[in-house]
């Protein structure tokens, strides 16, 4: 069942700003297990299960993904490109893409007239190639401002497995699971936040209007397990990473000694994060009114931000485990 409900997540259309079809399918999983449930202005879907302490937790992952946004039609038919979110170039030319309504064509890039081998991508030299022969052509099926996203395949490897848009769906779906046997007192607020790729948007939105006593974001993070990659303590299978900084933010001593508490009182395998590079929803949180008391738990991912991004199904497991000893706990952090 888990399976069944992440493909469909994972295959939902919903790059940065456009992640109402996915805001959809995430509410109708969501529906038995929470008590309302709305879309606020800016999309966040907010999902609401009461409770009777007094107190109010936020769960939050983002639900929209990377893509490309058309800038320009040719004359000959060629869509220029500009990204939404990060892109990878390198990684991203010679690749199937789709978008909203259904079209479908691949990218490339410009090459010299020599077909140089050492020519190197960049998103102002490509360009999406839709099978049309002219603009009025390609116009028929295609707008400036249309975006579109990678189309990938569900990658069952095992334990672990491989799709695009694994950032952040996976933490979606992990939310909807731990909310189906959740436990508490306090009143839970699901939230699947929107624009996250392109500066940390929805989130802020979201947590000034619920104002929450307590916040636990949930992303990928990179992986220091592959060959040849920078040094970082965070593997695959070994369980959720409890972030203790990246460049975006610093997670409260107290809230990181909580979660870490909940994970060794559970006997949660867990593994402490730091990132170099790159933030998430928390610094966003974090941020909004007086502060808000807020952390972050990370799914180790290889490959982020490509159409294989691969997790441990193992580490997924036991993040919904740990999100639901965590939302059980009748004492919440109350100080940094």
């Amino acid at each position: 069942m888990f399976k069944k409900m992440l493909i469909d997540i994972l295959q939902a259309y919903g790059p940065s700003g456009n992640e109402h079809k996915t805001a959809r399918i995430l509410a109708e999983y969501m529906r038995p297990y929470c008590d309302e449930l709305w879309v606020d202005v800016l999309g966040n879907l907010i999902c609401h299960k009461k409770g009777i302490s007094g107190k109010k937790i936020m769960l939050s992952a983002h639900m929209d993904q990377i893509g490309f946004i058309v800038v320009d039609i040719d004359e000959n038919g060629f869509l220029r490109i500009a990204n939404v979110g990060g892109i990878l170039p390198p990684l991203s030319v010679a690749r199937e893409v789709v978008f909203e309504n259904g079209v479908r064509g691949v990218t490339y890039f410009e090459t010299p007239e020599t077909r140089d081998a050492k020519a190197v991508a960049t998103v102002p030299n490509m360009y999406i190639d839709i099978g049309c022969t002219s603009r009025e052509e390609a116009e028929e099926k295609v707008q400036i401002g249309d975006m579109c996203i990678f189309v990938s395949n569900y990658v069952d490897m095992g334990k672990r497995v491989a799709s695009g848009a694994m950032d952040n769906r996976v933490c979606c779906a992990i939310i909807v699971e731990a909310m189906k046997e959740m436990q508490s007192s306090h009143d839970v607020y699901a939230v699947f936040t929107v624009q996250e790729e392109v500066g940390l948007r929805g989130a802020g939105v979201a947590a000034y209007a619920i104002s929450p006593d307590l916040n636990i974001n949930l992303d990928v993070t990179l992986t220091g397990d592959t060959p040849k990659t920078p040094a970082m303590s965070v593997a695959l299978g070994k369980g959720p990473a409890i972030k203790m900084m990246d460049s975006s933010v610093i997670v409260p001593i107290a809230v990181r000694r909580f979660m870490i508490d909940c994970a060794e009182q559970a006997d949660i395998p867990y593994q402490r994060e730091v990132l170099r590079a790159g933030g998430t929803d928390t610094a966003a949180i974090q941020k909004t009114q007086k502060g808000i008391l807020a952390g972050c738990i990370s799914i180790p991912s290889r490959y982020v931000h490509t159409p294989v991004e691969v997790v441990d199904m193992d580490d997924v497991e036991n993040t919904v485990k740990l999100i639901r000893v965590i939302v059980s706990k009748e004492q919440l952090p109350d100080t940094i």
